[in-house]
């Protein structure tokens, strides 16, 4: 019996793994030292955890613990990153190259940068799949560039970018590359020096670890990679982020880390697996759905369909025991629809009808037969209320239609 509700959503956040809540407790509780408080034994067994978690992290992506510098969350670790290197560098140029598809962290700050004079961006586009073309990027770079911010995985569809080559890119042309890797950390293998990253940002919720503790990966040679901090205080975190480290999040994020090392090939497997699983048991049910995003060049747990002649947010609202999202978690606010699906290409319409699901470590394979079917009957009463569906199936061409208002 597959109990409800069912969590299908862990690209918005994912539930803590008891194991991190163990490896947090004793710094909630009796541990509760203040990490930079240097001349007492609660403070030095606050900077011990903190330790340990920078090298957790760093054995992860492949880095050095002291390239680690703890933030709030991928958000900040965004901001930090793009205004930072902006502002640092600012002698040397002011052009910025990113993505149309990036998440919201990214485009905002962006446009911050824009807005006030700092920066001017190029926006790549994506192809049918989201995927950026390298050579878009090398004819974007100019003697001005200074920063290429080109995220791991796509929050909302999947697709894995190629890094390595971006990376050898920004090597080639002397240009520093931040990757917003949120989503990929923990779930593909990433690795900071095969991929040529000199900036990666990165957050615990994503990855099983608790919600406020993040992390921004700095280079420390080759280049050294330098930043304007956009938060003044203390001079924490080698002086690029003041303020009083979140021990307890940042001793859970180090063993979310350090389980997802471990575990990430066999998880990779099953997550892909269920995938399959529940897409084939949507699509031997429904006609006219539509994959979104890369068929093979994706996160092992993302799923995101857009069933024609369906309004997404009704089918939402009738599978109300199941939590999957229609767009990312940072835009569901609004009922603009998808900007990454219509990056790729799609109309208005069937924007609106997307569905991303989100699998996960604590997903079973009944949960997937149930959600598979239960999506599958929603979409068929919903088909059966539209007009549309039914002239369609008549063999009407709808783009040929013109509509009247009376």
């Amino acid at each position: 019996m597959v109990k409800l509700p069912i969590y299908m959503d862990n690209h918005a956040t994912t539930p803590l793994d008891p194991r991190v809540l163990d490896a947090m407790m004793p710094y909630l509780t009796s541990k509760f030292g203040n990490a930079a408080s240097r001349n007492h034994g609660f403070g030095w067994e606050a900077e011990e955890a903190v330790d340990k978690a920078r090298g957790q992290i760093a054995t992860l992506i492949n880095a050095k613990p002291k390239e680690i510098i703890f933030t709030s969350g991928a958000t900040e670790s965004d901001n930090l990153a793009i205004k930072g290197v902006v502002e640092f560098y600012k002698e040397k140029g002011n052009h910025v190259i990113t993505c149309v598809t990036e998440h919201k962290a990214v485009i905002d700050s962006c446009k911050a940068l824009e807005r006030t004079g700092k920066a001017t961006v190029t926006y790549l586009p994506v192809d049918k799949h989201g995927m950026v073309d390298p050579e878009d990027l090398r004819n974007a770079i100019t003697d001005k560039t200074v920063l290429i911010t080109i995220m791991f995985a796509n929050n909302e569809i999947g697709t894995l970018h190629p890094v390595v080559e971006i990376g050898k890119i920004a090597k080639e042309k002397g240009v520093i590359f931040h990757c917003d890797a949120t989503q990929a950390v923990g779930h593909v293998p990433v690795d900071v020096e095969r991929c040529g990253i000199d900036l990666l940002s990165l957050t615990a919720h994503k990855l099983y670890g608790p919600k406020g503790a993040g992390a921004l990966y700095v280079r420390s040679r080759a280049p050294r990679v330098r930043l304007t901090p956009i938060i003044d205080g203390g001079g924490h975190e080698r002086g690029m982020r003041s303020g009083t480290l979140n021990v307890p999040g940042i001793v859970g994020l180090g063993a979310a880390c350090e389980i997802a090392g471990k575990e990430m090939a066999e998880e990779m497997a099953r997550l892909t697996d269920l995938r399959h699983r529940l897409q084939a048991g949507v699509f031997e049910r429904l006609d006219d759905v539509i994959l979104n995003g890369h068929p093979t060049e994706r996160l092992p747990g993302n799923l995101n369909l857009s069933f024609a002649y369906v309004e997404g947010e009704s089918l939402l609202m009738g599978i109300s025991d199941i939590a999957v999202s229609s767009g990312s978690a940072c835009t569901s606010a609004t009922l603009e629809p998808s900007y990454v699906i219509r990056a790729l290409g799609t109309d208005d319409e069937l924007a609106h009808s997307s569905i991303r699901f989100g699998l996960g470590r604590f997903n079973t394979g009944e949960e997937v037969d149930y959600v598979a079917e239960r999506v599958a009957k929603e979409v068929v009463r919903l088909r059966e209320m539209s007009p549309l569906y039914e002239m369609a199936k008549e063999g009407i061409d709808l783009k040929s239609v013109e509509w009247r208002r009376e």
